[in-house]
């Protein structure tokens, strides 16, 4: 009997199986194909340990950083806790160039929590979300350690091509508040706090505060700044201190002003 494919049966460009439909696979055209990638039984292990180690220090962070959480079952059911498990594993997939995988990992995670990191997104140990509705950290973001995000906030891009770091650097024990937006290819040096609200677009050097729209650097000159915590409501404005120095000069030329207007 002859081994010969029926005339017929189409060759895929791309793989070189069956392609009963056209010139490409549907494998090949939705881009599913995984067959031809194989997993390191070492790596695979050495990663599924340290997406263990990553989650035991989210969970320690949140006991630390959330005076609400009352027990492990209680912070599992965290949606920040939750999608940074999916964010590790979809990582790990992302890292391994798998396609689709990923990215419907993080579809599942945005559903499951509101919260939506690219699986890009490299992002260190004790980090915590606290509510998590409506964060978003894009694919070439990069988080460091002990780094706290509140609601609303986004680490953002403003535009560049494919391939081009278009996203924060973000250092370590920083926090950053509800609704801020940290955009572009910026760094953000480590124990930073900014400001709920605040519109980021520049560096920030270590050991500031920045708040405001657009963000303001407010450097505590002569000491560092002390642990981040949940006290990121204490922030100093810088438009009211303007106002206030305005005021008092003005107050001051008007009693010269008076002074002046007495003599004889």
């Amino acid at each position: 009997m002859s081994s010969q494919k029926h005339p017929s049966q189409l060759i895929c460009l791309k793989c070189g199986g069956s392609a009963e439909n056209g010139r490409i696979c549907i494998q090949c055209l939705g881009g599913l194909r995984v067959l031809d990638r194989t997993i390191d039984p070492k790596r695979l292990k050495e990663e599924l340990n340290r997406i263990m180690g990553y989650l035991g220090s989210d969970i320690e962070a949140a006991f630390k950083k959330d005076p609400a959480a009352g027990s492990l079952m209680e912070v599992l059911d965290y949606p920040g806790i939750q999608a940074m498990l999916l964010h590790r594993i979809a990582h790990f997939f992302w890292n391994l160039k798998f396609p689709y995988i990923p990215r419907y990992l993080n579809l599942m995670s945005r559903q499951l929590t509101g919260i939506d990191i690219h699986p890009g997104a490299e992002i260190g140990k004790e980090f915590f979300i606290d509510h998590g509705a409506g964060v978003v950290i894009g694919e070439t973001a990069k988080v460091g350690d002990n780094v706290t995000m509140y609601q609303n906030a986004t680490l953002g891009g403003t535009g560049g091509s494919r391939g081009e770091k278009r996203h924060p650097t973000v250092g370590n024990d920083v926090v950053i508040g509800a609704g801020a937006k940290v955009l572009g290819p910026i760094s953000v040096g480590d124990r930073v706090k900014v400001g709920a609200n605040s519109v980021v677009t520049k560096d920030v050097p270590p050991d500031s505060t920045v708040v405001g729209v657009p963000g303001i650097v407010i450097a505590r000159e002569g000491r560092r700044l002390p642990k981040i915590d949940l006290a990121h409501g204490e922030l100093p404005d810088p438009l009211m201190d303007m106002i206030r120095l305005l005021e008092q000069r003005i107050a001051e030329l008007e009693t010269k002003l008076d002074a002046k207007k007495k003599q004889p």
